[in-house]
């Protein structure tokens, strides 16, 4: 017997020995792939840039926003958020797909709340650098482009996704087509041929139609969720911590059932908060007329700004990805004045700074790299007991830095109107100007 072979049944009999786990089977998904049929694919854009690749996925073309994600890691969860609805995603990462695509069922702890962060891919198409067509990952069950074809989205492989995003960087989000085999290669279209999906009511789209009930035993209080889009993990947060999570469509008058509650969570959500001002105004109501805890992200965090008197813009290439620095600017709860948090983001629009906040609202959260907004909180004075976050606590993916802010609010929702507060801010008068200072100085 070789040298080789001695030390490699040394090896095995060391394993066994120690009752470490052991190969049984070849895993299939690395030695057994779909390979997509070899058509051009392209990425078109407005402005008159084309990139030219290969295609994966579905050979449908489709136009939609092209924004990019910074994002290095989860790309199975950046492309189920139902934040990215009608947008071509751009992943900065070179290679996508390496670990394929995981069962979307349920797990046993969170029934009804699908395992990535929607029942189905939300994005209008995929654009990487090099996909990977070979997947290893136990929890695979297919590849990134058998995925993509099943839900109709395409994507191109082979482009510069460097070049990309400098583009976008200098000229902002764009709208474009990812056109998919003789569109690949014919003229691109005429600009009013683009479709732009901000003038679409995005969010009646991907919101639940009909409101349903999570953790119906539950032993914590009862959460009202209105639904823009929400994640997956959001709704996984408030379950893990025993609350009673009812979940309602975009446009629910929760005014009418809101005694049934014990605090109000406003869910992230695609497109622009302006399509929705009806909901805005029905939640300024609750803010003026309810004492309850209040907690709204991504979205919810615009919506709350809209209704407290603030203005909401839209940034120029917004921020999407998983390492967003931001300041706090109050300790509230387990968040720390002074202290730098990372964040993972994903958004277009956010909420205007200005020297001025509305009577009895004051910034929270500042971005170290733009100084947009990132989080609005009640002061002490209105006796209120409201969040807004523009950043996501619950990540998936991302970092954990400010999960404890679900912590804070499900026990806030328990404990009602009695005792000291977690959501009531140390007293809080900054403006703009004092912000742009503090920034300066991180």
């Amino acid at each position: 017997m070789s040298s080789i072979l001695r030390s490699a049944s040394r090896s095995a009999a060391g394993i066994a020995k120690r009752g470490l786990a052991t190969p049984v089977s070849t895993p299939t998904g690395l030695l057994t792939h779909v390979l997509p049929p070899k058509l051009p694919a392209a990425l078109h854009l407005k402005t008159g840039q084309t990139f030219a690749g290969q295609h994966f996925g579905s050979s449908t073309s489709k136009f939609g926003e092209t924004v990019f994600s910074t994002s290095i890691t989860s790309y199975t969860d950046s492309m189920t958020d139902p934040s990215y609805r009608g947008q071509i995603l751009v992943f900065t990462s070179p290679m996508i797909g390496n670990y394929g695509v995981p069962n979307n069922s349920s797990l046993p702890e969170t029934p009804g709340i699908p395992f990535l962060e929607s029942d189905g891919v939300q994005c209008t198409g995929v654009v990487v650098s090099d996909v990977a067509l070979k997947y290893s990952h136990y929890q695979a069950i297919e590849s990134l482009h058998e995925w993509c074809q099943r839900h109709d989205v395409p994507g191109v492989t082979g482009v510069d996704t460097r070049a990309i995003t400098t583009l976008l960087r200098d000229q902002g989000t764009t709208l474009g087509q990812l056109a998919v085999g003789d569109a690949a290669v014919a003229s691109p279209p005429a600009a009013h041929e683009f479709w732009d999906p901000s003038g679409e009511n995005l969010i009646a789209q991907v919101s639940t139609k009909q409101p349903y009930t999570l953790n119906q035993n539950g032993r914590g209080p009862r959460i009202a969720v209105l639904d823009f889009g929400s994640k997956a993990n959001i709704l996984r947060s408030l379950v893990k911590r025993d609350a009673v999570v009812t979940v309602l469509p975009w446009d629910f008058d929760f005014n009418a059932v809101r005694d049934q509650y014990d605090g109000l969570f406003l869910s992230n959500g695609p497109g622009s908060p302006m399509s929705i001002m009806d909901t805005a105004m029905r939640v300024r109501t609750t803010i003026e007329e309810w004492d309850k805890p209040i907690f709204g992200i991504c979205m919810g965090h615009q919506i709350l700004g809209i209704a407290a008197g603030m203005e909401a813009y839209r940034m120029t290439f917004g921020n999407r990805g998983h390492n967003q620095p931001v300041l706090a600017l109050a300790s509230s709860g387990n968040i720390k004045a002074g202290r730098v948090y990372v964040t993972s983001q994903n958004h277009q629009y956010a909420l205007r700074l200005t020297e001025d906040f509305p009577e009895g609202w004051a910034p929270f959260f500042i971005n170290c790299n733009d100084s947009s907004v990132e989080g609005i909180i009640s002061t002490p004075e209105s006796g209120k007991r409201i969040w807004g976050t523009q950043f996501h606590p619950e990540s998936a993916g991302g970092p954990l830095d400010t999960i404890e802010m679900f912590t804070d609010f499900v026990n806030e929702c328990a404990a009602g109107g009695s005792g000291s507060s977690a959501m009531i801010a140390d007293e809080v008068k900054v403006g703009a100007q004092t912000v742009a200072e503090q920034v300066a100085s991180v």
